[in-house]
C-alpha cells in the first residue's frame, strides 16, 4: 500500500512539473511575440503594411464586391522595329535613364502644368493586378501646404535619424550628405505624393479588392521616374518613414489610401551637386540561364 501511494505521488509530481513547464513555455512564446515585432526592420513603415490578402479573413465577406464584369477584347496594335532601329532605341533609352540622378537641390522655377499632367498619365499606363489601377497621384503646388508637408516630414525624420533608423542606416547615408532637413520640400515647384489604394469601392459601395497593390504602384512610380527624366526634370525618391498617416490627413485622402513615395519635382538649381556614384555593370545584375 505504501509503495502504491509513493508511485501515485511520483506520478502526480511528474504531471505537475509537466503542466507548469508547458504553461511557462506558452507564456514564453507569448512574451516572445512582442519582441519579434519590436525587432522588425525599422525601414518597413507600419503604415505601408499591405492588407490585401485575397481571402480577407478579417473582413465580412458581404462587404466585398464579386466581380463579374465583361470587357471587350480588341486586336492588339503593335509597332515592330527593324533590329538596327531596336538596338538604337534601346541604347538611347538606356543612356537617357543612366543620366538620372537623385537631386536634392531643386530650383523654385515653375514647371509647365501640361508636363506634370503628361508624366502622371504615363505613370498611369502601368500594369496592375486585375487592372484595378490602385494609385492616386496627389500634386501639391500650394506653398503653404508644401511647407506643412515639410514640417511633418522633418519632425518625423529627425526622430528617424536619432532613434528609429539605427547607427548602420545613418552611417550608410553619410556618403549622400543627407539628413532630416528637407529644404527641397519648400523650393520644389511641385510635390507629387503617390498613394496606394489598399482596396477600392464598386458602384454599389462594396469594397473592391486591389490585388498586388503595392507592387502595381511601385511599377507606376518607376515609369513616373523615367517620364520625369525624359521631360528634363529632376527629383529624389523619398519614403517618409512614419509620416504617412499625418500626410494623408493633411491632404484629405481616405483611409483606404497609404502613402508610398513622395517626389519633389522641378529643375535642378544652379548649385546642384550629386555624389559621384557608379552603377553595377551588367554582369553583376543579370543572369542568363
Amino acid at each position: 500500500m505504501f509503495l502504491l501511494t509513493s508511485v501515485l505521488v511520483a506520478v502526480v509530481c511528474l504531471l505537475t512539473v509537466w503542466i507548469f513547464k508547458n504553461a511557462d513555455g506558452g507564456t514564453q512564446r507569448r512574451k516572445g511575440e512582442p519582441r519579434a515585432r519590436a525587432e522588425a526592420r525599422p525601414w518597413v513603415d507600419e503604415d505601408l503594411k499591405d492588407s490585401t490578402d485575397v481571402h480577407q479573413e478579417e473582413e465580412d465577406a458581404d462587404e466585398w464586391q464579386v466581380s463579374e464584369e465583361e470587357v471587350e477584347h480588341i486586336p492588339f496594335s503593335h509597332t515592330r522595329y527593324p533590329e538596327k532601329e531596336m538596338l538604337k532605341r534601346s541604347q538611347e533609352f538606356y543612356e537617357l535613364l543612366n543620366k538620372r540622378r537623385s537631386v536634392r537641390f531643386i530650383s523654385k522655377e515653375q514647371v509647365p502644368v501640361e508636363v506634370i499632367d503628361n508624366v502622371i498619365k504615363a505613370a498611369g499606363t502601368a500594369p496592375s493586378g486585375a487592372h484595378t489601377e490602385p494609385w492616386t497621384f496627389v500634386v501639391v503646388k500650394d506653398p503653404d501646404v508644401k511647407h506643412k508637408i515639410r514640417e511633418i516630414v522633418e519632425e518625423e525624420e529627425e526622430i528617424n535619424y536619432l532613434k528609429r533608423m539605427g547607427p548602420q542606416w545613418v552611417s550608410d547615408l553619410k556618403k549622400l550628405r543627407t539628413n532630416w532637413i528637407k529644404e527641397y520640400l519648400d523650393t520644389a515647384p511641385v510635390l507629387i505624393l503617390i498613394f496606394k489604394r489598399v482596396h477600392g469601392f464598386a458602384a454599389n459601395g462594396k469594397k473592391k479588392i486591389h490585388y498586388y497593390n503595392e507592387i502595381s504602384v511601385s511599377i507606376a512610380c518607376g515609369i513616373l521616374l523615367a517620364a520625369l527624366q525624359n521631360a528634363g526634370l529632376v527629383t529624389v525618391t523619398t519614403t517618409p518613414l512614419n509620416c504617412g498617416p499625418r500626410l494623408r490627413v493633411l491632404l484629405k485622402r481616405p483611409a483606404n489610401e497609404k502613402l508610398l513615395i513622395l517626389l519633389p519635382v522641378g529643375y535642378p538649381s544652379q548649385e546642384a551637386m550629386v555624389p559621384d556614384l557608379t552603377r553595377k555593370p551588367l554582369d553583376q545584375i543579370m543572369v542568363t540561364v
